[in-house]
């Protein structure tokens, strides 16, 4: 019975169901505080699904998302902050006054458009990965070494931005939810249940491209890298290339992520940027489980809900919990919560708890073989 239930496509329509309501239901249920919380938590599944298509179809592991993430929340920051400095000295934002500049700098300019704020929130990010990514994957760099990799460009980003306080403000970030946005103040709780349901079509779009690239043959030769990259490239494909374009669809994801979680969170800083933030998003991905999609999207919103309630009741117990997880994930559960109940998880469970399993009769075997081979 559970075969057959983890083969229909009835439990995917009802998980997405479930997502839906509970989406739907959240504005008339949790107070506004809890319904910002879950907000941001939906920006960061967005960041995940980037991880997901990099990890868990194309096997690259990528420790260095926050960069990408941070960049998305500086540029909607920028925008804010110069769409709301019309009253200070010289029309530029106040924090420049403390360290003496007068002139707003060239590269803050193009953000007075909203247009270009937009573009720039998703295309910046993109770009970037995909410099980056093209530099490590021409030269065949690849698991641990790209993991390293990404890792020591996250710690160069982040000292630069740290270092930066005529022009970025540096370690104090840029605040949002005191800025202007649509003649409303952006930390208002009606702005911020717009920004909740603006995040969360954007989920559900963001899954809806992930879906599509990983479907036909471009996804067939992302799963193709990552199972056996060397007799792809026999084959007469070149990987550079696809990881390369997979690369920079993440990094743009993770780029729309940020925008949408410091417009919620009220500030981006350079902590975005920090090396446990960006193996935290590993975690998110690899307990929801890997190469699912969906399971990106419960992983990151559950861990974090997890994350900020118990940080409430115990809060100096949730690193202990976190590293617990991601034991029980390496050690028990390798595909994650959403794989192992693809993999017969259920069943195995029962048969653990002393519940025999029914075997199948050869003909009922060959049935259920027929029914997988049938499109």
């Amino acid at each position: 019975m559970f075969v057959r239930l983890q083969q229909s496509r009835w439990p995917k329509l009802l998980l997405w169901v479930v997502i839906i309501a509970a989406i739907v239901a959240a504005p008339a249920v949790l107070p506004v505080f809890r319904l910002n919380l879950l907000g941001r938590f939906l920006s960061l599944a967005i960041v995940a699904l980037g991880i997901d298509l990099i990890w868990g179809f194309t096997g690259l592991l990528s420790l260095g998302q926050g960069i990408f993430f941070a960049l998305g929340g500086y540029a909607a920051a920028m925008y804010l902050q110069l769409n709301s400095s019309a009253g200070f000295p010289n029309g530029i934002p106040e924090f420049f006054g403390l360290y003496g500049v007068k002139q707003l700098p060239a590269f803050w300019v193009p953000f007075h458009s909203p247009l270009f704020t937009l573009v720039a929130i998703w295309l910046i990010p993109a770009v970037l990965a995909a410099v980056l990514g093209n530099l490590v994957f021409r030269n065949r760099i690849k698991g641990v070494y790209f993991s390293i990799l990404t890792q020591a460009a996250l710690l160069v980003f982040f000292n630069f931005f740290n270092g930066q306080q005529k022009l970025i403000n540096g370690t104090n970030g840029l605040k949002t939810d005191v800025t202007q946005l649509f003649g409303q103040m952006v930390g208002s709780p009606e702005m911020q249940r717009g920004f909740f349901w603006f995040t969360a079509l954007m989920v559900i779009a963001a899954w809806a491209v992930v879906r599509w690239v990983v479907r036909g043959r471009f996804g067939d030769v992302l799963i193709a890298i990552r199972d056996d990259e060397p007799r792809l490239r026999f084959a007469g494909f070149n990987p550079t290339l696809f990881k390369t374009i997979v690369f920079a669809i993440a990094g743009g994801l993770a780029g729309i992520g940020g925008a949408l979680y410091t417009v919620q969170s009220g500030i981006v800083s350079p902590q975005y940027m920090t090396v446990p933030f960006s193996i935290e998003m590993v975690i998110w991905v690899a307990v929801g489980g890997r190469g699912t999609l969906v399971g990106a999207i419960l992983g990151a919103v559950a861990i974090n809900y997890a994350k900020s309630l118990v940080s409430e009741a115990m809060p100096q117990s949730w690193l202990f919990i976190q590293g617990g997880l991601f034991i029980l994930v390496v050690t028990a559960l390798p595909e994650g919560v959403i794989g192992w109940w693809r993999s017969d998880g259920p069943r195995n469970l029962l048969s653990r708890l002393g519940i025999a399993r029914r075997m199948g009769t050869y003909p009922q075997l060959e049935l259920e073989g027929q029914e997988e081979v049938q499109p």
